[in-house]
């Protein structure tokens, strides 16, 4: 996780401290505080948080004054790790590269192994692990073998120097497959990591989220009109980048698909469009050049991929309201979140009645 939201969402659901990793490079004092009370590891056996994942030097010693005021109250100080930043290319969009020296995440390792040696008699912190986390959407596992080697190295270095750590977090982001990536198997993934850390006693910690969550996911949109501007052909659909950040983020290629009976349409001449959502944006693309057949005002289209940073990373833009989410379980489907109102857009507002306009 890397936020106090987050922390309480999994409170909420009931996830142990110990299957937690709280990362994040502007963690606050408040939140730091809250995930100690999520679990500060007591004497009664309360799981806490599994690692804190330091990222500065600042942040480190708010963790410490933090841990000791939690132990005050009787706990035992918390795991401790601070992420490295191993300067690798990850490849993908440089806006979820991470492990790059010029990037904001994480320390470089002579620093971090300063930080580690000026630790390791604390009282208030507990070394655990050692982390990175290099970058998002990667297609090959090369970046992943460099990482871990140097990751490995570390650990190594720091067992020289009489500090042993339990864990190595290597983070995530394995890609997935969204139109024409070839992205390695999850188990050539794991099975690159075993090989990686063979002979070594360390328990590897790791997050796959997209590679799991991404292709559950389905953005449904109807088509509100069709034109053509001097040749290029738009379809125009009730769904926006609000709703679907990625492709106007980071030009991401999320396949479409119209869903009809009528199966005759996919052998009809395939013309191109682009789809477009209603937002006053020009980046408002779903995608480009999009192969179609006939598609009329009331289609329902499909667009696919959108299980990871899909509704996250949705936004109330241009006052629209964010959709429903139906969770679909073989020939079972029920919703899980209700589509926004108008009411729910207006709720937070503080409105002083003095300076509303009125007109006759």
């Amino acid at each position: 996780i890397v936020s106090g939201g987050e922390l309480r969402l999994l409170q909420r659901i009931g996830v142990p401290g110990d299957r937690i990793v709280f990362s994040g490079v502007g963690k606050s004092r408040e939140e730091i505080r809250e995930a100690l009370n999520y679990g500060v590891r007591r004497q009664d056996g309360h799981p806490g948080i599994l690692l804190f994942n330091a990222e500065s030097e600042a942040e480190l010693e708010i963790l410490t004054e933090e841990a000791a005021r939690a132990m005050a109250q009787g706990g035992k100080p918390p795991g401790a790790a601070i992420r490295v930043n191993p300067d690798v290319p990850a490849g993908g969009h440089p806006h979820i590269a991470t492990g790059r020296h010029e990037h904001k995440f994480g320390l470089d390792w002579k620093e971090a192994k300063r930080l580690y040696l000026a630790h390791a008699d604390s009282k208030w912190i507990r070394w655990a692990g050692l982390s990175a986390h290099i970058g998002s959407q990667i297609t090959t596992l090369e970046p992943f073998r460099l990482a871990v080697r140097r990751l490995v190295g570390y650990i190594n270095e720091l067992k020289s120097q009489g500090i042993g750590l339990r864990y190595l977090d290597v983070g995530g982001g394995l890609g997935v497959r969204y139109a024409d990536q070839k992205p390695p198997k999850r188990g050539e993934y794991s099975t690159l990591i075993k090989e990686l850390v063979r002979g070594m006693d360390v328990e590897v910690v790791l997050e796959p989220g997209r590679s799991i969550i991404a292709q559950a996911g389905v953005l449904l949109t109807r088509v509100v009109y069709t034109k053509t501007n001097r040749g290029k052909r738009f379809v125009i659909v009730d769904g926006a980048m609000n709703d679907l950040m990625r492709p106007s983020l980071y030009g991401a290629i999320h396949p479409i698909t119209k869903l009809t009976r009528d199966t005759s349409e996919r052998n009809a001449k395939r013309q191109r469009a682009d789809v477009v959502g209603p937002v006053c944006e020009t980046g408002d693309c779903f995608l480009h050049d999009w192969p179609v057949g006939e598609v009329e005002t009331g289609d329902l289209l499909a667009i696919w991929g959108a299980g990871a940073y899909g509704m996250v990373l949705a936004s109330n833009y241009n006052a629209r309201t964010r959709p429903a989410e139906v969770l679909v379980e073989g020939d079972t489907f029920r919703l899980i979140r209700r589509r926004e109102t108008q009411e729910d857009l207006e709720r937070a507002d503080v409105v002083d009645q003095k300076h509303v306009s009125r007109t006759a």
